[in-house]
């Protein structure tokens, strides 16, 4: 799906590029990142000279819980995608390359096959919002039953329900205009 052989770019002359659009249904991520949306975009793969300098713009959706209610929202995610892809063997003799200078690279496999699928979950994972909500004027859950405050926005509760220890707060808000 998100695989690209990339032999031929790798012998074209550096700054020599391909373009190539995204738009994958589903992938299975798992991880707790589930997609609602496709994973659309686009990206350039570019020779870099020693190996595929890879740029793009990507969006999808992920199914969350809301922040507030803890019902199901959807929360859009838009990446930039900016990564070099390095041979793990050479172009030529297929012997292996030492990967020990760059640990971290992405790298191509033994057929110089590039797999976007690791760096496009990571950067999935790390544009993933922290308090996403089911909506902007989401009113949340009762800090006293847990109450939906959406589907019941005339809920309140008894004086009789206050901390004690807040009685004094209430009677000054009572003495304000």
């Amino acid at each position: 799906m998100l695989s690209y052989n990339v032999a031929d770019l790798l012998r074209s002359a550096p700054g020599t590029s391909e373009d190539v659009d995204i738009d994958v249904p589903a992938l299975p991520f798992g991880d707790g990142l589930d997609l609602t949306r496709p994973l659309r975009g686009h990206i350039r793969l570019t020779s870099s000279g020693r190996g595929i300098l890879v740029r793009g713009h990507l969006s999808t959706a992920l199914a969350e819980r809301c922040a507030r209610c803890l019902g199901p929202a959807e929360a859009p995610v838009s990446l930039e995608l900016e990564e070099e892809a390095l041979p793990s063997v050479e172009l030529e003799t297929g012997l292996p390359l030492d990967a020990t200078d760059e640990p971290d690279a992405i790298r191509l496999d033994r057929h110089h096959v590039l797999d976007l699928e690791p760096a496009i979950r990571d950067a999935i994972s790390l544009a993933e919002p922290i308090a996403p909500l089911c909506r902007a004027d989401c009113p949340g859950l009762c800090e006293t039953c847990g109450a939906d405050l959406a589907a019941d926005p005339g809920h309140a509760h008894p004086e009789d329900d206050l901390d004690p220890r807040l009685a004094a707060m209430a009677g000054l808000r009572d003495r304000l205009p």
